[in-house]
């Protein structure tokens, strides 16, 4: 009787896995926004409700687990620009995802020190989550241009751009605030005015 050899990367997780998995990354993006670097793993585990051998299973090391958070963000991004195309009006779609697109740059700000710590820097990671993000936009743009609602003079990427800018020079508690701000008016300046009947 022939032997069956079992491939565990081929196998989905089990529902309890990646239940702690998922509430793993989410206590440490809160923990790291909060705390930065000076939360320990043991913290992390603690505040997901699990012990610190389940956060080693799935994250061996702080560099993984910080390396999973940043890619699970721009994973996140680009579902939620599928999901938009598919279940909303185009223009709000696009401005939907924007404001999602800046707590992703509030994620990356609140994780700058994490990631400049990385063996060999974030310039891997940010070059992977870049191609996700600019189809993400583009996706959106073309159906919001398609559709005869907005008229895009600019590469889609300077939309992200213009909102990256505001959380690069902006300081305080309040530059989320006026990236959102910046939404709205992006959205209105590529919104394409009614026509006179």
């Amino acid at each position: 009787m022939p032997s069956v050899v079992r491939d565990a990367t081929l196998r989905k997780p089990r529902a309890d896995a990646e239940r702690n998995r998922r509430r793993l990354l989410d206590a440490a993006k809160l923990a790291f926004a909060d705390q930065g670097s000076a939360i320990t793993m043991e913290e992390i585990a603690r505040d997901a409700g699990v012990g610190i051998g389940t956060l080693y299973r799935h994250f061996p090391t702080r560099d993984a687990l910080v390396e999973q958070i940043y890619r699970d963000e721009a994973q996140q991004l680009a579902e939620a620009a599928r999901q938009l195309a598919a279940e909303a009006e185009p223009l709000e779609a696009l401005r939907g995802w924007l404001q999602l697109f800046v707590d992703y740059l509030a994620t990356k700000r609140n994780m700058a020190e994490l990631l400049r710590e990385l063996p060999g820097g974030p310039a891997e990671l940010y070059a992977s989550s870049t191609a996700l993000v600019r189809d993400s936009v583009t996706l959106l743009v073309d159906r919001a241009v398609a559709s005869g609602s907005a008229h895009v003079e600019v590469e889609p990427l300077d939309l992200l751009r213009a909102l990256a800018g505001v959380a690069n020079i902006a300081s305080g508690a309040n530059w989320a605030d006026n990236a959102r701000n910046l939404v709205d008016i992006l959205v209105a300046g590529i919104r394409t005015a009614p026509t006179e009947a």
